[in-house]
C-alpha cells in the first residue's frame, strides 16, 4: 500500500485503525526516498534503522493496548540547525560537518514523547542564511515542482521533501521567513509561531530576537497538530513564554462572522509579480463573499524592514557565531599554527561558506566603535517603529494579509551573483519577525508555469489559533494544497 501522499493525520489515522502499520509506512516513505531524493536533494542525514526501530516499538504498543501520542506513527523531518541526540546537526556548514549533539532539542524531544518517528536532517542555506537554499555547504536542493528552480530559504530541504512526499512533515527555523517564504514557493502551509510560543533550546542560534522554530506541512491542520505538540513554557530557555497553550484542533474549521482582515498598501506595491498579486487578490476575494470585511491598511515603516533586519540580524549572527573556534567542538584545520590567531583565522576561513563570512563581517562592522549608534541603535529603534505600525492595525483587524513572496521560485544561480536582489525575497516575511508576531503561509494558486503562489496571514501576538482557523478556512474553499507536482 503506498502511504507517502497522505496528510500526517490521514496515515496516524490508518495506523490507529491498523489498516497499515508503523512499519510499513517507515518502510514505503523510505522506499520513496530512494527514488526521488537524488532529483530533489532534501535530505542531508537519514535514520532509517532508528526510525524503523521506533515505528516497531509504536506497532507494539498499538497491539498491547498502550496509550499512544498525538503523532504516533508520523514521520517527520528535522531541519539541519535543531539538535538530535545521536543523529548529525551540521548547519550544512563544514565547521560542523561532523557533530553530533548530546541531547535533543525541546521540540524533538516533544515530538518523541508524541511517538512522532524522526527519520532524518534535512538541507538548509548554511546556519540558516538564505533564501534559496544555494549556500549550503553540502548540496543544492530542487523545487520538486520544477528541478531547475530553488525551494526557497533557508529551510528549503524540508519544504522540498515535504512536497515530494518524503516526510508527512516537517520542522524548521524562521528567523525572517525561513518557514514561510520555502513553503510558499514550494506550496506548503508554512507557520511560525509567535517568538517565545515554542523553546529555541536546541536549536543552533543564528538571530537570537528573531529565531523561531515552525511547521512545514501538507495541510493547516497538520499545522495545527504539530503547532499543538511543540508550543508551551520550557525553563531551558529564557525567552520561552509562560503563557497557556490553547487546543489548536479545537474548532478549526470555524472563523468569526464578523472577521475583519487588513490589506497593507505597502505589500501589494512595486516589486511585486504579477500572477502573485492577482492570486492573492483573489484569495481575499473568497473572504469578502463568505463575509468578510477587507480594511485598506498603511504600515509606514515596514519599508525599512530589510535593512533594519539586515543590521540586526548579522549583529546577533556575529556573535552567536563567535563560539566556532575550533578548539571545543566542530572543524579544526590541519594545516600548522603559529600562535592562536592564526588557528581561529584558518578554522573559520575553512569551515564557513561565504554568505555567512558576508553576514559576520557585516555584523562586526555594525557593532563596531563608532558605528553601533549610527547603525544598530538606529535599526533598533526602526524595530519598535514597525511594532508601533503593527499595534495600531491590529486595533482595527482581525488578521493582515499579504503574499508570502514578491517572486514565484527562481532558478538556480540566477541571483547568486546580487545577495541584495536575494535578501529581498524575504521583504514581506521579515517584519513579523522583527515584530515577534505568529504568520502561516497558505498555497492560494499557481503561476502559468506551474509554480507554487503562497498567501500570508499575519495575527496578533500568540493568536496563533485564530491565523489557523482563518487559513484553514481558505483551505476548505479551495484545493491549492491538494495539487501534487510530477515529479520525475
Amino acid at each position: 500500500m503506498l502511504s507517502y501522499g497522505l496528510s500526517a493525520s490521514s496515515i496516524k489515522e490508518k495506523i490507529i485503525k491498523r489498516e497499515i502499520s508503523a512499519q510499513e509506512v517507515v518502510e514505503d516513505l523510505f522506499e520513496r526516498i530512494r527514488i526521488k531524493d537524488d532529483l530533489v536533494k532534501a535530505y542531508l542525514y537519514l535514520d532509517k534503522e532508528g526510525a524503523l526501530l521506533k515505528a516497531k516499538e509504536i506497532d507494539e504498543k498499538l497491539s498491547s493496548g498502550g496509550q499512544l501520542g498525538i503523532l504516533a506513527g508520523i514521520p517527520v523531518a528535522i531541519k539541519d540547525n535543531i539538535c538530535t541526540s545521536g543523529m548529525k546537526t551540521t548547519c550544512a556548514s563544514r565547521i560542523l560537518e561532523n557533530f553530533i549533539p548530546p541531547y535533543d532539542a525541546f521540540v524533538v524531544k516533544r515530538m518523541k514523547e508524541e511517538d512522532a518517528i524522526i527519520i532524518g536532517k534535512t538541507n538548509l542555506d548554511e546556519f540558516a542564511m538564505g533564501s534559496s537554499n544555494e549556500n549550503s555547504a553540502f548540496q543544492i536542493t530542487r523545487n520538486p515542482w520544477n528541478t531547475d528552480c530553488i525551494p526557497g530559504g533557508s529551510g528549503g530541504g524540508s519544504a522540498a521533501a515535504v512536497t515530494a512526499d518524503m516526510a508527512f512533515m516537517a520542522l524548521g527555523s524562521d528567523t525572517g521567513g525561513s518557514v514561510r517564504q520555502p513553503s510558499a514557493i514550494c506550496g506548503n502551509v508554512g507557520c511560525k509561531p509567535t517568538y517565545g510560543r515554542v523553546s529555541r533550546y536546541g536549536l543552533v542560534a543564528f538571530a537570537s530576537s528573531l529565531d523561531q522554530i515552525g511547521s512545514i506541512t501538507k495541510d493547516v491542520y497538520d499545522a495545527a497538530l504539530l503547532l499543538q505538540v511543540v508550543s508551551g513554557h520550557d525553563g531551558c530557555d529564557s525567552t520561552s513564554a509562560n503563557v497557556a497553550v490553547p487546543d489548536y484542533l479545537a474548532g478549526i474549521d470555524s472563523i468569526n462572522d464578523n472577521l475583519k482582515i487588513g490589506v497593507p498598501k505597502e505589500f501589494f506595491g512595486d516589486g511585486l509579480n504579477q500572477e502573485i498579486k492577482n492570486s492573492v487578490t483573489n484569495a481575499l476575494e473568497i473572504y469578502k463573499n463568505n463575509g468578510a470585511e477587507l480594511v485598506d491598511l498603511s504600515l509606514p515603516h515596514c519599508g525599512y524592514a530589510v535593512a533594519t533586519y539586515y543590521i540586526i540580524a548579522t549583529a546577533e549572527a556575529s556573535s552567536n557565531l563567535a563560539r566556532y573556534d575550533g578548539v571545543r567542538y566542530g572543524h579544526r584545520s590541519q594545516l600548522s599554527e603559529d600562535n592562536i590567531i592564526d588557528m581561529y583565522s584558518r578554522v573559520r576561513a575553512e569551515g564557513f561558506g561565504s554568505e555567512v563570512k558576508r553576514r559576520i563581517l557585516l555584523g562586526n562592522y555594525v557593532l563596531s566603535a563608532g558605528f553601533y549608534e549610527a547603525y544598530y541603535l538606529k535599526a533598533s529603534k526602526v524595530r519598535n517603529l514597525i511594532k508601533s505600525d503593527f499595534e495600531e492595525a491590529f486595533k482595527k483587524v482581525d488578521c493582515i494579509i499579504s503574499p508570502t513572496c514578491p517572486s514565484p521560485a527562481f532558478k538556480i544561480g540566477e541571483k547568486t551573483t546580487d545577495p541584495l536582489e536575494m535578501y529581498l525575497s524575504d521583504i514581506y516575511t521579515i517584519p513579523a519577525n522583527l515584530v515577534g508576531i505568529p504568520g502561516i503561509s497558505i498555497p492560494c494558486g499557481f503561476t502559468a508555469t506551474g509554480l507554487p503562489i503562497g498567501m500570508q496571514i499575519m495575527g496578533k501576538h500568540f493568536e496563533e489559533k485564530k491565523i489557523l482557523k482563518i487559513a484553514k478556512f481558505f483551505e476548505n474553499e479551495t484545493d491549492f494544497h491538494l495539487k501534487k507536482p510530477e515529479l520525475r
